[in-house]
């Protein structure tokens, strides 16, 4: 094609794009500028820049295949949902927390839960022992999720919960509570992580074999399609994959062959893939190579959407966006000069957003010490209100578009992870691979050479390696729990268990054994457990029974 053509193609494009951006936001005719008053244009593309190479046609936001994002208007029509990952302690404190946060300008809430919750364990079990409510909230049943959200109306808030093998169980507590609120399943927003082919990956919270836990995610996709139509089902995360020790290529790879598996099983559970699709998200984590994360997130974009249409035959156009969030990178804070993290989470948080993320969540600098504070809670909130309110970033739609170092590393992203995808396909896919130890030995040897260059100095952590400070005393103030709080939960289970109608919890769990040996999907019958205020570990236990329990083989 002639630049001639290629000019005029570009321009045609443009043109067809500005149109349908006018009918977009004909409600919000805002005019954006520098802070001197420079007006700046709502989109960039070579016909903005003299002698720029008209051929290089990355595509226009909102477009096919969305390198450039995948709302035409990005932050110009909607700032990034501010969604900071909390929960300590009981229902009743994570309950202020919340409420807190939301005083503050937070947007969405993000659940963290405890260990015995992630694992399946009540909290009066002896291995939920010293560890009840110190990572997150502690669940056992529905009355902790109604104290949990006492006050928070769950039709006009929307929910992430970072739980994996016990996903449908804490679902479905979401989802009696707000009927107890008289809010319709139809009305719910928010993302379950239920991501638990990354567990057998990286980060080893695990209970069920990978067969039985994958027929979970897919009742959930079914259920939802008909019955919580607003919920991202499945939150396929690449960030504890990095936070393991992966490359950011390593990252994009494994994300996204994660989330090809759970489509391959959804379409194999015998539902088509645009019912269930469009409400798959990502999630990334932004480490502290700037350029390098941004263009993770624009190779990640451009992947799915051409996966998505040329090999599983998606039609709806939602099943080919790439919608993620985003958590700064925990594994790049330090304990020494704690103060240092608040920095590091800003550039990171840059670069996300400059990815062009759905939601963020910031980092706290005390967070590699203990549960956050109020305060490093609050400082982390106010640095991405920073970013949107005061940089100037969001004022036009993809500010990197056309970088030439962007641009080349974003196809270099893409042409290693797609290295990945051969090698895994190979395998088998992605269980095999699992099975042989394939993900999780590529991930140690990253982690060993990252710690090789951190040891050797080849590279810097400032205030670790370089610029430190003798005989530091760290001088910060930490979040502590009382373990006190431990004993109150687990006289609040026992008051439960003496007070519920345990004849109906007996059916109900029954009723579940059962039917978890044929084909029913199995989210009825949880409901059916979590309303009768059956605990998590016992519906956990039910499926322990019949599903049996996953054991790793070991890499050596």
């Amino acid at each position: 094609m002639s630049e001639r053509e290629s000019l005029k193609n570009l321009r045609e494009k443009k043109d067809a794009w500005e149109e349908r951006y006018a009918v977009k936001c004909k409600d919000r005719p805002i005019e954006f500028t520098t802070v001197s008053g420079e007006p700046i244009d709502k989109l960039y593309t070579p016909l903005d820049v003299e002698g720029m190479n008209y051929d290089q046609d990355i595509g226009l936001p909102g477009e096919f295949p969305y390198t450039r994002g995948v709302q035409q208007n990005m932050y110009r029509g909607r700032m990034w949902t501010m969604r900071q990952f909390a929960g300590f302690a009981t229902a009743k404190e994570s309950n202020e927390r919340y409420k807190f946060l939301l005083s503050q300008g937070q947007t969405g809430l993000s659940i963290a839960f405890d260990m015995p919750t992630i694992m399946g364990y009540d909290s009066d079990h002896h291995r939920s022992q010293g560890e009840v409510g110190r990572c997150g909230v502690a669940i056992d049943s529905l009355r902790d999720m109604e104290v949990l959200f006492d006050g928070i109306p769950l039709d006009q808030i929307s929910t992430s919960m970072t739980i994996n093998a016990p996903a449908a169980i804490i679902w479905s507590m979401y989802i009696a509570t707000a009927a107890k609120q008289g809010v319709s399943s139809e009305k719910l927003r928010g993302t379950l992580q239920n991501d638990i082919l990354k567990e057998y990956i990286a980060q080893k919270s695990w209970i069920f074999p990978p067969e039985p836990s994958m027929r979970l995610i897919t009742d959930i996709f079914s259920y939802a399609k008909d019955n919580v139509p607003k919920w991202n089902t499945v939150s396929i995360s690449g960030y504890h994959i990095r936070e393991a020790g992966a490359t950011a290529v390593q990252e994009l790879a494994f994300t996204l062959a994660d989330g090809f598996a759970y489509v391959e099983a959804g379409m194999e559970a015998g539902l088509n893939v645009d019912d269930f699709a469009p409400r798959l998200s990502f999630f990334f984590n932004s480490h502290v190579d700037f350029f390098e994360e941004i263009a993770k997130m624009r190779a990640a974009r451009r992947i799915w959407a051409k996966r998505m249409k040329e090999k599983y035959g998606a039609k709806d156009e939602r099943s080919l966006l790439l919608r993620f969030h985003t958590q700064t990178a925990g594994c790049s804070l330090t304990a020494q000069q704690p103060e240092n993290n608040i920095v590091r989470t800003a550039f990171q948080a840059l670069a996300a957003v400059l990815g062009g993320t759905q939601s963020l969540h910031t980092n706290s600098m005390d967070e590699v010490l203990a549960l956050p504070t109020e305060k490093a809670v609050q400082i982390a909130l106010r640095t991405q209100q920073l970013i949107a309110h005061e940089t100037g970033v969001t004022n036009t739609v993809d500010p990197l578009a056309g970088s030439y170092f962007v641009e080349s590393l974003t196809n270099q992203m893409e042409e290693k992870a797609e290295e990945y995808f051969t090698e895994i396909d190979r395998l088998g896919g992605v269980l095999p691979a699992i099975d042989k130890g394939f993900f999780q030995q590529e991930i140690a040897d990253a982690a060993y050479e990252y710690q090789r260059a951190i040891d050797s100095k080849k590279k810097i952590i400032v205030g670790l390696n370089e610029y430190v400070k003798k005989d530091e005393e760290i001088e910060i103030e930490t979040l502590k729990i009382n373990p006190e709080i431990e004993k109150e939960q687990v006289r609040k289970l026992n008051e439960l268990r003496q007070n519920r109608d345990n004849a109906q919890v007996e059916k109900t769990l029954a009723q579940l054994r059962e039917a978890s040996k044929g084909p029913d999907n199995l989210i009825p019958y949880i409901l059916d457990c979590v309303n009768a205020y059956a605990t998590l570990g016992e519906i956990v236990q039910v499926f322990r029974e019949t599903f049996g329990e996953y054991k790793e083989k070991p890499l050596f």
